[in-house]
């Protein structure tokens, strides 16, 4: 007789206190209703509550900063979700370069956290996304030509498989698993519960800079930018946004690790186009400078949905492309963050090989995403319609998906995500989770 596993940890029920509050995404359209949420506070919480899933049949999800970008991958209904947030313990070692962090943190939790400390961490766009999930997918964000990836700097990690069983991978140990965690997304092989990675010495002061142009100069900016952007020097971060025709504009938000007049020297090719009209080019201490490229984020008070879809240029886009985004950009809702966002590409992140992490799309310029974004959900449909079809005509200009940026529209997601670093990517999770009792509508199914 199997003796019943008890739920440990925060435990939500639905029609608890506290429920309501507990199914609330960063994007309202991914809210479910769960049977119940486990809010763990240490590793055997998460293995308790896998073990309470098997032995009750429900699905599992886990979940870190609430940021998953399509339903049903942090949060399902009739499930149990795994909800690491609690569990935010950061320990730096400054003498060996390192920190372990749990993966309930937010990435501006750790970033500050570091910062205070002399030391830097990666991030991306926004403060509020948990590390736990961002790591896995890869990490993009401005920092990367420098420091590559945030998945480039994972050393070690501890991880509960579909057992409950509490596993540790890095370079000696299980290093399939750490091969296959840094690219091979989320919700894949188990729930991450600690990272360790490889940090480094922040600068003292760095250069950041905001940058806006009217809507009408777009193609002129973008033009330059896809040409200027991947040849800079690898100090420097940009994130180039397009807003929607109707109230949105151009603007380039970024980070250049040195002083101001050479900041000032790499920026000048682009600075030169068009009329910009807001320049703020700012010499800051390291930890000011996060604190402004890491806008506040919150996730329980976002208003709007959105439909996301991205992909990787090998080259500038040509006119055709162009057409393709004017189109995207004249019927995205008024008012709303819908929109084209790129980032470049290249440095350190193309020094690694694009097998040797799972993460294969090591060979671009840059990174593009676009997303439409709605209120009302009657106009859920056409929207998620305008961002998958704007993927259609975009596809003979982008290679790949990025699974942090995922669209459940993409017929044959597995190699659109990683590439030929998929097949391996199935004998992992082979190994790990043979039985696929973590999965979600695009998860990795393991090989035959």
């Amino acid at each position: 007789m199997i003796s019943k596993v008890k739920l440990t940890g925060r435990v939500v029920f639905k029609g608890d206190p506290g429920y309501e509050v507990a199914r609330k995404n960063w994007d309202p359209h991914t809210d479910r209703f769960p049977k119940v949420f486990v809010f763990a506070q240490k590793t055997q919480d998460v293995a308790n509550a896998i073990r309470w899933a098997r032995q009750n049949k429900v699905p599992i999800r886990p979940r870190s900063g609430r940021h998953a970008l399509e339903p049903n991958l942090s949060q399902v209904n009739g499930g149990i979700v795994i909800d690491v947030s609690e569990m935010k313990r950061i320990k730096l070692n400054k003498k060996s370069g390192t920190a372990v962090v749990e993966t309930g943190n937010r990435v501006g939790r750790l970033v500050d956290t570091l910062a205070r400390q002399g030391f830097m961490a990666p991030f991306g766009d926004s403060p509020t996304v948990g590390i736990g999930g961002i790591t896995p997918g890869g990490g993009i964000g401005p920092l990367q030509r420098t420091t590559g990836l945030i998945s480039d700097n994972l050393i070690e990690l501890e991880m509960v498989d579909a057992k409950g069983r509490i596993i540790r991978a890095n370079k000696k140990q299980n290093s399939d698993l750490l091969w296959a965690t840094r690219g091979g997304g989320g919700g894949n092989f188990g729930v991450y519960t600690k990272y360790k990675f490889k940090v480094r010495r922040s600068p003292v002061k760095a250069t950041v800079f905001s940058i806006t142009w009217p809507w009408e100069q777009f193609e002129k900016v973008v033009k330059k930018w896809q040409v200027w952007a991947p040849k800079a020097s690898t100090k420097l971060g940009s994130e180039l946004s397009v807003g929607p025709k109707k109230g949105g504009n151009v603007s380039m938000l970024g980070v250049y690790l040195g002083s101001k007049s050479e900041a000032l020297r790499q920026l000048e090719p682009i600075l030169s186009v068009g009329t910009p009209t807001k320049k703020s080019i700012l010499y800051l201490p390291y930890r000011a400078a996060t604190k402004f490229l890491l806008a506040p984020d919150p996730v329980l008070t976002q208003r709007y949905s959105n439909q996301f879809s991205s992909g990787f240029g090998r080259q500038p886009f040509p006119d055709k492309a162009f057409k393709v985004m004017r189109d995207f950009l004249e019927n995205a809702e008024e008012g709303t963050p819908a929109g084209f966002y790129f980032l470049n590409w290249g440095g350190a992140v193309s020094r690694v090989a694009p097998q040797a992490t799972a993460f294969y799309w090591r060979k671009a310029e840059f990174y593009v995403e676009w997303n439409s974004s709605w209120v009302k959900p009657s106009h859920a449909t056409k929207n998620i319609a305008l961002a998958r079809n704007t993927r259609k005509k975009l596809q003979p200009y982008i290679v790949g998906s990025y699974i942090n940026v995922p669209d459940q529209g993409i017929k044959n997601p597995g190699p659109t995500y990683y590439g030929k670093n998929y097949a391996r990517l199935r004998k992992v999770k082979a190994k790990y989770d043979p039985k696929n009792v973590f999965n979600n509508p695009q998860s990795i199914p393991p090989a035959k």
